[in-house]
């Protein structure tokens, strides 16, 4: 699948509210200009939750040397003129976390889908947020079967894995269509000019089996 982002990263979450070195410096190199980023909410109704939530996330950026210029949350506030404009203007684009379902009609409805297929930016998804990055989308809460997601890549993935999630049941039956790469917090999936590689443990579930995913490529999907 092609992709015009020039760095896409998908992460599970960070429960410490900090990016752990190796993380950060994947981005640090990546973000050498930050004028805008801009922030996709997964809340869209929850206007407080979401000014908190991305001057707290904008911060993660500001303590590793990479404030921006400006940033703004993508929200039911917004005109869909508006958010088009961020989306274009963004030198990273942040798809938060949260309900992965909201957060989808929120995009839909402003018409952002082709903006972000075509950005050039940094975009980047944490937990709802990278679920809703890939092709298909694992819905694991009511249809437990997949969905249709932003097609930004072919990965599937599930954020905050344990060995005891209550999710694991669906998702084998879910990578028995597909597989999935279950994401333990404070691990990172980074896709950069065709180059797959990841940062902390990542579980590929595949015909309703678990196992270490080691591989630096994509398995065949």
């Amino acid at each position: 699948m092609a992709v015009n982002a020039k760095l896409l990263g998908l992460f599970s979450g960070f429960p410490t509210h900090h990016f752990p070195d190796e993380i950060a410096l994947v981005l640090r190199e990546n973000l050498p200009r930050r004028e805008s980023l801009a922030f996709i909410s997964a809340w869209p109704e929850d206007h407080a939750r979401n000014d908190d939530d991305s001057d707290g996330m904008h911060e993660m950026f500001a303590e590793r040397g990479m404030a921006f210029a400006g940033h703004r949350v993508i929200d039911r506030r917004t005109s869909a003129e508006d958010a088009v404009k961020l989306v274009r203007a963004a030198d990273c684009i942040f798809l938060m976390g949260g309900d992965v379902t909201l957060q989808m009609a929120l995009i839909r409805d402003l018409g952002l889908i082709p903006a972000l297929r075509a950005s050039r930016a940094v975009i980047l998804g944490v937990s709802a947020g990278s679920m809703n990055m890939g092709r298909s989308v694992a819905e694991v809460w009511e249809s437990k079967t997949l969905q249709k997601g932003l097609g930004l890549t072919d990965i599937i993935t599930k954020g905050h894995y344990t060995e005891d999630a209550w999710f694991l049941p669906a998702l084998k039956e879910i990578s028995k269509i597909r597989p999935v790469a279950a994401m333990e917090d404070e691990s990172a999936i980074f896709i950069k000019a065709g180059a797959v590689w990841k940062i902390g443990n990542i579980h590929w579930i595949d015909k309703g089996e678990i196992r270490e995913w080691d591989s630096l490529d994509v398995p065949d999907m």
